[in-house]
């Protein structure tokens, strides 16, 4: 990708620096549960301080519409944000106007303000170039943090990075960066592992990936559907049946891209989708009519290793199968087992991301040996189908 201006390329000592990060985390009962997104915001903001920056944090949290909503004020994040960072942190009721204006004036070297939810102001998410500037008046420099929201061309996200001298905080450099090697400019043979439950959510990503990967392979529901568009039946398994023509197109589209499609041959099926529930593994092509497809049978899992001992590059979003349910998490276990123990030996480059992928890596215990878990969700999805992320694009323009 085209390069982008980071924090190493700014000058920050003296300025007070607007800070775009995620820390729209899972909060119960005024307590965060999940304090991970927090965690991973301060390595930026202490770059930002070693380089004599004041930071003053934006961000957004859950979707007020454009309202003033008490229960999504990020006043409750303090206390965790204050743990994370190990200081004392300030805040202001507003994300622009006067409360924030004169928290901005009392600060000093080494402090930490947070402003308000930003999306509590209809002008964050129409990108309102009023509503920016007032944003951009309270400081001297800008910084994205934010990789997760630089899908959205929102005031904070994209119109901060048209008015100030603007760059990338550690976390987005990081991200940029991981996706690169995974899919801008990769070691090859490249593979990617493609799960979840419907084709049609997927329509983009799949016709991106098939034009920059040397092997797709094809999990969870989604693959119920390409057995069906090669003529196999699948009991009463999850399927888009209407979606098999474009499941063909994609298959001829792979033939002539030299992009090898791996599906399941043999799975794992049940007559009821509940924990426990009595299974047996048969052939894809021989799934009982009374029966469904929970997850890919051993064989499967086993071509899919020597696919990835084969390979250099491991790009991954979603799970083989029914993974929150024992035992329909076996495949997707194996797998990623099979590729946390190539990125220990040094044998492969494994960049994974979305909800349910995190989530399922951390149920196998080998988040931790992948080489890059992106944390953001639609970002990345957006990334993986070839879109152009404002968020990112305005710190591009701002390297020129």
């Amino acid at each position: 990708m085209a390069r982008f201006n980071t924090i190493d390329d700014m000058d920050l000592a003296g300025k007070v620096v607007l800070t775009r990060v995620d820390v729209n985390v899972p909060v119960e009962n005024g307590q965060v549960t999940d304090a991970t997104r927090i965690e991973k915001i301060v390595p930026t903001v202490k770059a930002i301080q070693d380089k004599g920056g004041v930071p003053v944090l934006l961000a957004h949290f859950d979707r007020p519409k454009g309202k003033r909503v008490d229960t999504m004020s990020l006043r409750q994040i303090l206390p965790a944000l204050e743990s994370a960072l190990g200081q004392k942190v300030q805040f202001a009721d507003e994300a622009i106007g006067g409360d924030a204006k004169r928290a901005v004036a009392g600060l000093q070297p080494g402090d930490v303000l947070l402003l308000e939810n930003a999306r509590f102001y209809p002008g964050e998410e129409s990108n309102d170039a009023t509503f920016a500037a007032s944003l951009a008046a309270l400081g001297q420099a800008y910084v994205n943090d934010a990789f997760s929201a630089a899908h959205r061309a929102h005031a904070s996200t994209e119109g901060l990075g048209r008015l100030m001298p603007s760059g990338a905080g550690k976390l987005m450099e990081a991200e940029l960066n991981a996706l690169d090697s995974a899919l801008g400019d990769p070691d090859r043979p490249v593979v990617a592992v493609i799960g979840g439950a419907k084709v049609s959510t997927k329509l983009d990503l799949l016709s991106n990936l098939i034009e920059k990967v040397d092997h797709l392979v094809i999990g969870g529901g989604m693959a119920n559907t390409f057995l069906v568009a090669k003529g196999i039946e699948v009991g009463k398994s999850l399927a888009e049946r209407d979606m098999a023509d474009t499941a063909r197109e994609i298959l001829d589209k792979a033939q002539s891209t030299g992009c090898s499609i791996h599906l399941p041959v043999d799975v794992v099926v049940a007559r009821e989708f509940k924990a426990g529930a009595p299974s047996e593994v048969v052939p894809a092509n021989a799934c009982p009519a009374d029966a469904m497809i929970l997850d890919a049978g051993p064989q499967t899992v086993a071509a899919i290793r020597e696919v990835f001992a084969a390979c250099r590059t491991l790009i991954w979003n979603g799970p083989l199968g029914a993974f929150e349910i024992e035992p329909f998490d076996a495949a997707t276990n194996a797998v990623a087992q099979a590729a946390a123990q190539l990125t220990r030996e040094g044998k492969l480059v494994s960049v994974a991301g979305g909800g349910d992928t995190v989530a399922a890596l951390n149920k196998a215990g080998v988040a931790d040996d992948f080489s890059f878990i992106s944390t953001a969700g639609g970002a990345f999805l957006e990334w993986m189908e070839g879109k152009d992320l404002p968020g990112v694009a305005v710190l591009v323009a701002a390297k020129r």
